[in-house]
């Protein structure tokens, strides 16, 4: 049978790249390190490292040993989280990986809502994009991955989701008014900018994309990305993506400074808006923001906790499409 102990130091080395940094992460020395890998090559019949150069390096073996570890230690964690869960929400903890701007906007209120009423129950927070934060889910890592979709047909095995809130895409510009569009829709608490209600005319045509088809464009993530491709495709171009980067705040300075315009939702323009650009709703434009789990249900105690302190702090966030 594997050593719990061993497996989390070759994990560790797979993490960190280094069997320094797996010491010191581990709090161990380095001649501790290097007897641990040592005795669990004797348990498993297989060379899992090499030397390279100074260093080390895995082997496939190791690889394979080191991923599948990391979901077993995962797992051994979430199992210890639970049953401090089964002891009562006065003690224990419990794990949310969320993206950035929802950790900007409304987590931490769900996070400060957990901590009023159940005050004894530590809440760790990570920032991860989806992708990112539902391995971590898979892995144990994390009870609960703050995800969004474009798509709500897109499904991962295995895991549950609970919707949170929808978020409107809207077209970002430099500032001032945007042509062809519609009413503009200014997310800044001092814009004196007249809104139209969202049944009228000019929001439903929504602001004319085709018209920015010769400006440089600002793409994000791959998942934004491709949201973005399949909005210009759908009006008749194909845009010219001259920056790249998922730092909503970056964006906004650089369109702010002329070199660019792009699409964004709705919660990185509530989590930090540049005074200098201009935001225009684009109908029918979704991101759906979801609360995803792991595992067959009943949820832990604390667990369930932390999705009804998220569900509530995502209904508190005023309509997005009047920000």
């Amino acid at each position: 049978m594997l050593d719990v102990s061993r497996l989390r130091v070759l994990v560790a080395i797979a993490r960190t790249g280094s069997v320094t940094a797996a010491a010191r992460e581990l709090h161990y020395s380095q001649p501790s390190i290097s007897h641990h890998l040592a005795r669990l090559e004797a348990e498993t019949g297989a060379q899992l490292v090499r030397r390279a150069g100074r260093g080390i390096r895995l082997t496939e073996a190791g690889r394979t040993l080191a991923e599948r570890g990391a979901e077993i230690l995962g797992r051994l964690d979430a199992a210890e989280a639970e049953l401090s869960a089964h002891v009562g929400l006065s003690q224990g903890r419990v794990r949310l990986a969320a993206f950035p701007s929802a950790l900007g906007t409304f987590v931490p209120r769900a996070a400060a809502l957990l901590a009023s009423r159940h005050p004894g129950l530590r809440v760790i927070l990570t920032e991860a994009e989806p992708p990112e934060a539902v391995r971590m889910l898979r892995a144990g890592y994390v009870d609960v991955a703050v995800i969004f979709r474009y798509d709500l047909e897109d499904e991962d095995d295995g895991v549950g989701t609970r919707r949170l809130l929808d978020e409107p895409s809207y077209l970002v510009t430099p500032g001032g008014p945007a042509p062809a569009t519609a009413a503009r829709t200014d997310p800044g608490p001092e814009s004196g900018t007249e809104r139209s209600g969202p049944e009228s005319g000019a929001e439903r045509s929504g602001p004319d994309l085709a018209a920015y088809a010769d400006a440089e464009w600002i793409a994000g993530c791959d998942r934004c990305r491709l949201h973005l491709l399949d909005m210009c495709s759908r009006a008749g171009f194909t845009p010219r993506v001259s920056f790249t980067t998922d730092d909503f705040v970056a964006v906004q300075a650089m369109i702010a400074a002329g070199l660019g315009v792009t699409t964004l939702p709705g919660l990185p323009l509530l989590a930090a808006r540049n005074p200098a650009v201009c935001a225009t709703v684009i109908p029918g434009s979704t991101r759906y923001v979801l609360a995803a789990t792991y595992g067959e249900p009943p949820e832990p105690p604390a667990t369930t906790a932390l999705l009804d302190a998220l569900t509530e702090a995502g209904a508190e966030l005023e309509d997005l499409r009047s920000l």
